[in-house]
């Protein structure tokens, strides 16, 4: 079955064919270790940890590099503002950011680049661009010199001549150009730096993405993926650097999310509306969290909000519930993907919505099915949520779920259901309806079926 992705450099849907027969590269970039990732970092992490998880079913060999960008302005300020080294904000927020995307189910990148640990593949970079012309020395920096490049705003499908007309920014008076932007820039005495042709200073935000792709993946890579805010200047940049320093396509795909907003509005510190992947994590399980983000198609905007968290929450209580009526019956592991209408849709350009869609198809006919039907029905269900990163969990454990500390225990729950029973035998039916209504109280929903009953927890 064919791939097509949709690439931003051409505007349209292609089919994806690797450079090199069953090999892919794929490099998304990766998060500016000086805060907690918020919840617009975590959808292009979901987005191409599917893309990643699909890629597998097709080719025998996948790299995917996401990078640790652990030296950046952001950064010093952050260290210098906290009394810290730069060293302890970058170790503690690079596992803060490991740890919170693992709860999102997202697989780990096979290669994870630091950008302190590449410094001289960046040197090399920039020596390069000077030496073919296309960068420049100016009081201590090296720029790039954006009217070198023909074709520079391709990607963007910006004319340089219009990219600052109407904006309010201030230019540095040794540019060249207004656009011209920088590869290696000074460093303070008392921040850190790497000796270099042009004297102690560090890289440019630019120049790291650029020169861990070649370092790591080679001169042209497949896909590059990340989110929209990106495409200008960031990968407009990336694209300069690369195709003038060595020639050749740099990317063959390029992929980008649609922005997140919060309950209607843009997220932004100002507004009061920043969420943290981890702030959410004290609410919502990741899973939760992962559904809601894979609800809309990853080119679409998408609002991010209670309502969305609440209605995720309920669809997989639902399937999970489907998946618990069949513990008992073994999973068909014979699943021919091409056959599936959910590998389909991934298939047409990540269409989640359509494979969620078909999710909730094989739960219907799962929970009608024959005996002789179910086995098969599982295992389809469940290689869809394998692809989709969800319904990996034990159904029991996640409808029953992790009580907090002043909720009603498993055991009382348990010995409430057996009273309740008891009750029912006496034909103390008035008391049978108390015992449910008690624990609906406390968050727990009974459900009575031919083989006893089952219960879960209800999340507000």
């Amino acid at each position: 079955m064919s791939l097509k992705l949709y690439n931003t450099l051409s505007g349209t849907k292609e089919l994806f064919e690797p450079l090199v027969p069953d090999t892919v590269t794929m490099y998304v970039c990766g998060p500016t270790v000086y805060n907690l990732a918020h919840i617009g970092n975590a959808r292009p992490v979901v987005v191409f940890d599917i893309l990643f998880r699909l890629l597998q079913t097709h080719y025998e060999k996948v790299t995917y590099a996401r990078n640790i960008t652990d030296i950046e302005d952001k950064i010093i300020v952050a260290a210098r503002e906290s009394g810290r080294s730069i060293e302890s904000v970058t170790e503690e927020y690079t596992d803060k950011y490991r740890e919170d995307m693992a709860q999102l189910n997202a697989l780990p990148p096979t290669l994870e680049p630091r950008a302190t640990h590449n410094i001289e593949a960046m040197v090399s970079l920039t020596r390069i661009l000077l030496e073919k012309g296309h960068a420049y020395e100016a009081q201590g920096h090296v720029l790039f010199a954006v009217e070198s490049m023909a074709d520079y705003g391709k990607l963007s499908n910006r004319v340089l001549d219009d990219m600052l007309a109407g904006a309010r920014v201030e230019v540095a008076e040794y540019k060249k150009h207004p656009g011209d932007f920088v590869l290696w820039k000074p460093a303070a005495d008392d921040d850190p730096g790497w000796d270099s042709p042009w004297g102690r200073g560090r890289p440019g935000w630019h120049l790291e993405c650029s020169a861990m792709i070649r370092e790591h993946l080679g001169e042209t890579i497949d896909i590059h993926g990340g989110g929209r805010d990106l495409i200008f200047p960031h990968h407009e940049n990336e694209i300069a650097q690369s195709r003038c320093a060595h020639g050749g396509d740099y990317v063959r795909y390029w992929m980008h999310n649609a922005y997140l907003d919060i309950d209607g509005e843009k997220m932004s510190k100002s507004l009061g509306n920043f969420r943290t992947v981890r702030d959410l994590l004290q609410s919502y399980r990741g899973e939760v969290l992962r559904f809601a983000l894979l609800s809309a198609h990853y080119r679409s905007p998408l609002n991010f909000s209670a309502e969305l968290l609440d209605q995720a929450q309920a669809t997989l209580d639902s399937l999970y519930s489907t998946l618990r009526e069949v513990q008992g019956v073994d999973v068909d592991t014979e699943v021919i993907l091409s056959d599936e209408p959910f590998y389909l849709a991934l298939n047409d350009d990540l269409n989640t919505p359509i494979a969620i869609a078909e999710i909730h198809a094989l739960a219907k006919q799962l929970h009608k099915a024959e005996p002789a039907q179910k086995s098969s029905l599982k295992g389809r269900m469940l290689a869809a949520g394998n692809l989709l990163g969800i319904l990996e969990q034990d159904a029991q454990e996640w409808l029953q779920g992790t009580a907090s500390d002043d909720a009603v225990s498993a055991q009382d729950i348990e010995a409430l259901i057996e009273q309740r029973q008891q009750a029912k035998l006496d034909k103390d039916y008035t008391r049978a309806d108390e015992i449910r209504q008690e624990l609906l109280g406390q968050g727990v929903v009974l459900e009575d079926s031919r083989e006893g009953t089952q219960w879960k927890r209800k999340y507000d």
